[in-house]
């Protein structure tokens, strides 16, 4: 009996063993990590559109700025003049005072909104075109699997794709290569 037990034991480790065998392909697996908020900050396309942003507000933003000087130019008035004010010239200057704010406030909000309508298209649009190009290079040096540095709790330095993506997405933009990030040491495939 106990010999029976050993000797189909022995048949069931042979079996696992020349399964492991024939899967080569679970052997090795090439993985990489990318950190898409340094593509967006770092990329030339990520700071095209961190320039054209700013550009685009920039007007609106000064508008803004001195609309809130002139609203603080009327509470300091108000405040250094109530005392001499009759009642009715008092009750026009808090009222004026307070309809500005309103307004400025307005204007506040709707800048704000525009601003990040604005800034979500343009990022929605960035992101597309960086997961083309970690696709690319994925497809290009051979990878099995690139994760989200954001998805990653631990991860090696070595297996870091980023700044090899940047330095394709600087050379796609016509960036001279001595104003790219040096790219990290290729990686070595993971095994899992």
């Amino acid at each position: 009996m106990k010999r029976l037990i050993i000797s189909k034991l022995a048949v069931g480790l042979i079996a696992v063993g020349a399964a492991l065998a024939v899967t080569p392909a679970w052997a090795e697996i090439k993985i990489g990590i990318v950190d898409p908020a340094r593509l967006v900050q770092e990329s030339p396309q990520g700071k095209a559109i961190q320039e054209s942003l700013r550009a685009e507000f920039a007007p609106r933003e000064r508008t803004l700025q001195a609309q809130g000087q002139a609203v603080k130019a009327k509470q300091d008035k108000v405040q250094k003049d109530s005392a001499t004010m009759t009642e009715d010239q008092r009750s026009r200057a808090e009222k004026d005072l307070r309809d500005s704010a309103r307004d400025f406030e307005r204007a506040r909000g709707e800048l704000q909104d525009d601003f990040t309508a604005r800034r979500n298209e343009e990022l929605s649009r960035l992101q597309r075109t960086l997961g083309e190009e970690v696709r690319t290079y994925a497809k290009a040096q051979g990878y099995d699997l690139i994760l989200s540095a954001e998805a990653a709790i631990s991860f090696a330095p070595a297996i870091d794709v980023t700044p090899a993506i940047l330095t394709a997405l600087q050379a796609r933009a016509g960036v001279p290569a001595s104003a790219a990030p040096k790219p990290a040491a290729p990686a070595k495939p993971q095994a899992h």
